[in-house]
């Protein structure tokens, strides 16, 4: 009735009805101007922020990057961590170009993810079968084509393969082995509900990493089996061969074919490589499961990983070690330096890491895009952040060629953009009860 009024006050050109009517449009105007102006709970702050102010002011090793950031496809996210008199942390967060729906390609970035859903699956199968945990034997048979055996792994204490070791391996050197194992223990469909279980709802899982994995092989996972001893004679459980057909998931991404031309064998394809069939993990996407890892009292507990505390101290453990830190596998620091799988403040291993500094990351790297996801902590200096970020570095536009700038450009900024964000922190903080 008032709409009506309303208009037919226009209608007969009635200066009351129409003065009334403006003054209620002010006051609308100004309630939701206020509301704007409220950041949403949770959400990047767009106003003060200090990631913006902390780029805007560099001089020096971030300029290259930042005077084209979109050509970089450079995305960034910096989570200020309180710790209140609890001690309970507090999570304030803030993003520089962050685009959840603009692509890129994850690489290894998504090894945390298959190791954690790798240890819920164990977890499960634990409440049937106690004897069955991380450490127990687990052999791998092949059923499809294009499919491997693994029955001994070398750098294993026992020297055989175990859930537990594949979890160390990729997330301690990034192995893609450890990690195609755990996505054909846990398979397509599980990953993928899991993902969408903990709420990361711009990311999916759909195949083997450094294989040429692709359909229908992505879909056909292989015969597992785990035992109860070495000699591989007390059989605890058998998973056999399975094939997911049903739907992948469906996601609103943007810019999904990359580059200019691709090379495919020898030969120079002219035209973008397409990436809709292949990984894909948002940075905010990213950030929210390393929080799920180490801060699991934060999530809430629908959206928490089903683990027990042995699962967490696992993943913590391999996420924050130097590969000369592991008794096994063993790493050569000749081959794998301490910051090797450490690109913010480290560089991808052309630089050490500041005394007293402990980073809990995982990597990707691949097709150009350098990707790090880290939770960085100085317990000393009452420093702890969160800082994800990925940039993309292929000057010629040609994928699948390996000439990408990670040396010049990529592993520099990378470098550049932990230390700068870490000596931030270091000048504002104040005393934590960080452990």
């Amino acid at each position: 009735m008032k709409l009506l009024m309303y208009q037919s006050a226009i209608y007969n050109n009635k200066p009351y009805y129409r003065m009334a009517s403006l003054q209620r449009m002010m006051w609308r105007t100004l309630a939701l101007l206020v509301l704007l102006a409220r950041p949403a709970p949770g959400a990047a702050q767009v106003f003060g922020n200090p990631l913006r102010h902390l780029l805007r002011h560099d001089t020096t090793g971030l300029r290259r990057v930042l005077a084209h950031p979109g050509a970089y496809r450079l995305q960034i996210l910096y989570t200020r961590i309180r710790r209140d008199a609890a001690g309970q942390p507090h999570f304030r967060r803030y993003g520089y170009r962050l685009r959840p729906r603009e692509y890129f390609y994850p690489a290894s970035a998504v090894k945390l993810a298959g190791a954690a859903l790798a240890l819920e699956e164990l977890r499960a199968l634990n409440a049937q079968i106690p004897a069955l945990t991380a450490e127990s034997v687990m052999l791998t048979d092949s059923a499809f084509a294009g499919q491997t055996r693994v029955r001994r792994d070398t750098s294993s204490a026992t020297r055989r393969p175990s859930v537990a070791n594949y979890v160390r391996k990729a997330l301690l050197v990034s192995d893609n082995d450890a990690f195609n194992r755990l996505y054909e223990l846990v398979g397509p469909a599980e990953l993928n509900a899991g993902l969408r279980r903990l709420g990361l709802h711009d990311s999916r899982l759909l195949h083997r990493l450094a294989v040429g994995d692709q359909e229908p092989a992505s879909r056909h996972t292989n015969p597992v089996a785990f035992y109860a001893d070495t000699a591989a004679t007390q059989r605890l459980y058998e998973q056999p061969a399975a094939f997911y057909g049903g739907p992948w998931p469906r996601l609103r991404l943007r810019d999904e074919s990359i580059g200019q031309a691709h090379l495919q064998g020898s030969q120079v394809v002219p035209r973008p490589l397409d990436f809709s069939q292949k990984n894909a993990f948002s940075l905010p996407d990213l950030q929210r499961l390393l929080q799920a890892v180490l801060f699991p009292e934060t999530v809430p507990p629908a959206r928490r990983l089903r683990l027990d505390p042995a699962d967490y101290a696992l993943l913590r453990e391999a996420l924050s070690q130097l590969p000369r830190e592991s008794p096994h596998p063993r790493y050569d620091a000749g081959h794998y330096p301490d910051t090797y799988a450490k690109f913010l403040l480290g560089g991808g291993g052309i630089a050490p890491l500041p005394p007293g500094v402990r980073v809990y990351n995982k990597i990707g790297q691949a097709y150009g895009f350098l990707i790090d996801n880290a939770y960085i902590v100085d317990a000393d200096k009452g420093v702890e952040f969160l800082l994800s970020a990925v940039l993309y570095v292929n000057a010629d536009g040609i994928l699948n060629d390996d000439k990408y700038e990670y040396d010049t450009i990529g592993f520099p900024f990378m470098r550049d953009l932990g230390r700068r964000v870490y000596e931030a922190e270091c000048r504002r903080a104040r005393p934590s009860t960080t452990k």
